[in-house]
Order: structure tokens, then C-alpha cells, then sequence
């Protein structure tokens, strides 16, 4: 294990991902190297298929890297057994999607608790824990509605609760506003700057909004798998 710096919680050493072999290899990411601060809410921006999907799940651990090194905290994911790699997601990471990936046939409270219950915590705590965050996502008087009795904000709200309930140090969030309306973007956008300013968890925010990214105390811009140096 390499010794974490104290205010580096993301490094990336000359990432690439390559996908197929040969005359058809597509390189989504090239060479890519970056450091990410405790604390820092990032936003990464780009055109569609610039690869900044590819960065969120390459960097989390949700997918393999073909050459470079990722380290998250001082450990490199991409060198750790699927197991150990599926656990340390379980307990220092969180993600939020744009398509909420909410289970229809949950609560807005059972879906926030399941991290929890996967990582082994006991039923009652879980419950419990669970319930103080919908509380603090203004969420207490949904907390026993499925997702189709809520709004897509409060959808998204209730992602929010289950990515932040286990208290994780990095937060990945892919297009978090891109299914909701201006009045319910700007409300995500607002309470994800307060989460990250009240966990101080670091946050990456994969967006195409611009008022996102001025939300953030950094925004890198990706083009054909690289980041773009500003004023190039």
C-alpha cells in the first residue's frame, strides 16, 4: 500500500483505457494523470464520447484500466482482487447516477439503506441511520414512498441520501441533474454544494451543465479522452 497524502484522496498516473485490439482499438482515455484534493468538489465536462464516463468508471474501480495506475486514499484499486475492490467501494465510495437507479419495489428509506446492509451494519442501525439522512435531505415525510410516488428531484434527493449514508470519502456523481427540469437541477445543485461543504467529502461530478461546474471549486474539460489545457 502506498502512504496516502493527507490532501490527496484521488491520483491518477498515466491512465489508459483501450477498448477491442489490433486495427480496432479505441482508446477512450489516454494518458491521463491527475490529482484530486480531500475535500475538492471537481466537475469533469466535455462533449458526449469525450470519455468522461469512462474517466468516472475507471477511477471509482468500476472498471479496469489498461495500463497506469489509479490510487484512491493511498491504495490502488485497480491492483486489489475483485472482492477486496467490490468492499472498499462498499465503504469509502458512493455514486449517484442520472437515471436515480432507484429499485422500484424499495422505499425511498430501503433504498437509502441498502449500502449499509451490504457492508454489514445490522438492520436496526441501518434503519435508523437511513431515516437521519432522508431527515437531512429535507426527505422525512417521504421516506416510506416508493420511487414512482416521488418527484424526480426528490428522486434524485433520495440517490443523494444513499450514496452520502455511509459516510464514504469519494462521492461520484454521473450527470446527477440531466433528468430533471431547471427549478430541480438548481436544487440538486445547491444541496450538493452543501453536502460537500458540511461531509467535506470529496466530490466528482461528471456534468454538461455549466451552472454544475460553476458550483465547483474546479472544473477540468475533457476532449477525445484527454484533458484539454485551458486556452489550448
Amino acid at each position: 500500500m502506498v502512504a496516502a497524502s493527507a490532501d490527496r484522496v484521488v491520483v491518477g498516473r498515466d491512465v489508459w483505457k483501450v477498448y477491442g485490439e489490433g486495427e480496432t482499438a479505441v482508446p477512450a482515455l489516454r494518458g491521463l494523470s491527475i490529482e484530486i484534493r480531500r475535500g475538492e468538489m471537481l466537475a469533469i465536462m466535455g462533449p458526449s464520447g469525450c470519455g468522461k464516463t469512462t474517466f468516472l468508471n475507471c477511477f471509482s474501480g468500476l472498471d479496469d484500466v489498461t495500463r497506469g495506475t489509479v490510487t484512491l486514499e493511498g491504495i490502488d484499486i485497480h491492483a486489489m482482487p475483485d472482492a477486496k475492490k467490490s468492499e472498499y467501494r462498499a465503504r469509502r465510495t458512493g455514486f449517484v447516477f442520472q437515471s436515480y437507479n432507484l429499485l422500484p419495489i424499495l422505499t425511498a428509506v430501503e433504498n437509502v439503506e441498502l449500502p449499509l446492509l451490504i457492508a454489514g451494519r445490522p438492520a436496526k442501525e441501518a434503519r435508523v441511520q437511513a431515516r437521519e439522512m432522508l431527515t437531512q435531505l429535507g426527505l422525512e415525510d417521504r421516506a416510506d414512498r416508493r420511487p414512482a410516488e416521488l418527484s424526480g428531484g426528490q428522486q434524485q434527493r433520495v440517490s443523494l441520501a444513499r450514496a452520502l449514508v455511509a459516510k464514504p470519502a469519494i462521492v461520484w456523481a454521473d450527470e446527477p441533474t440531466g433528468n430533471l427540469d431547471a427549478e430541480g437541477s438548481q436544487e440538486v445543485t445547491k444541496l450538493l454544494r452543501q453536502l460537500n461543504r458540511d461531509f467535506r467529502q470529496t466530490m466528482v461530478v461528471v456534468t454538461h451543465s455549466e451552472e454544475v461546474a460553476a458550483g465547483c471549486d474546479r472544473t477540468l474539460r475533457m476532449r477525445d479522452g484527454q484533458f484539454v489545457v485551458a486556452g489550448a
